[in-house]
């Protein structure tokens, strides 16, 4: 299989986080406009600013930072398997899987759906990714 092919849901899921990314300012900016919180106050993370953001807003934030998490070791995962030879067919499948299963879980998170539906998907999305390294290892 070739390494383009294979790394496809890498850059997919890329593209995905950089739009997530988006979404989080074209909210967050106007929020904090309407809140009249200046970007000085907003210095740390943690600050209580926040509090002054509605659900909707940080919810985007909060997905943006999960993108940031577990992906990185999809992202780790998939050039190894590429660089190696474990590429196989059933892993680039479930591969995908996890990419759309990541996009559904961001849909249900900036829409600030049901924690637990979100955390089904990111179950998921969880045993896809735990699926791949098996079969990798098992080649």
């Amino acid at each position: 299989m070739d390494s383009s092919t294979f790394l496809s849901p890498v850059i997919a899921l890329i593209i995905w986080s950089l739009l997530i990314w988006a979404v989080l300012y074209l909210r967050r900016i106007p929020a904090m406009q309407a809140a009249k919180i200046a970007p000085d106050t907003a210095k740390s993370p943690n600050g209580d600013w926040k509090s002054k953001l509605p659900l909707k807003v940080e919810a985007a934030a909060h997905n943006y930072n999960h993108l940031m998490e577990q992906p990185t070791i999809f992202y780790a995962f998939m050039f190894w398997a590429a660089i190696t030879g474990a590429a196989t067919a059933m892993i680039l499948y479930l591969a995908w899987a996890y990419v759309g299963l990541r996009v559904l879980h961001s849909f249900i998170q900036v829409s600030t759906g049901p924690v637990m539906v979100r955390f089904g998907v990111f179950s998921v999305s969880t045993l896809c990714l735990i699926g791949m390294v098996i079969l990798a290892l098992l080649n």
